[in-house]
């Protein structure tokens, strides 16, 4: 893993192309909750996944355009699940 900078400033030394899935809120989604809330407003903006992936996750698209749309399409995935399932442990059921 290696450290990634968004071009927003985001950092994280150990974003994943793919999150780690389970059933339950995880270390992952607590350690990157801010990357999950910027991908929220970013698609509710309609930001193209191009930028998402650029400038939150950190990933050039235009070098890297598989390893781009595989880690955004996986960190919207769980937001997803986050926002829909997931979040009733944030708030103790």
């Amino acid at each position: 893993m290696n450290r990634l900078t968004g071009t927003d400033g985001t950092q994280s030394s150990t974003l994943r192309d793919e999150v780690p899935w389970s059933e339950s809120l995880t270390p992952y989604d607590k350690e990157h909750f801010t990357i999950y809330m910027r991908l929220l407003d970013a698609s509710a903006d309609d930001a193209s996944e191009e930028e998402m992936a650029h400038l939150i996750l950190g990933i050039d698209p235009a070098k890297e355009p598989e390893r781009a749309r595989k880690a955004l399409r996986s960190h919207l995935d769980r937001v997803n699940w986050i926002v829909t399932t997931g979040y009733k442990e944030l708030f103790g059921n």
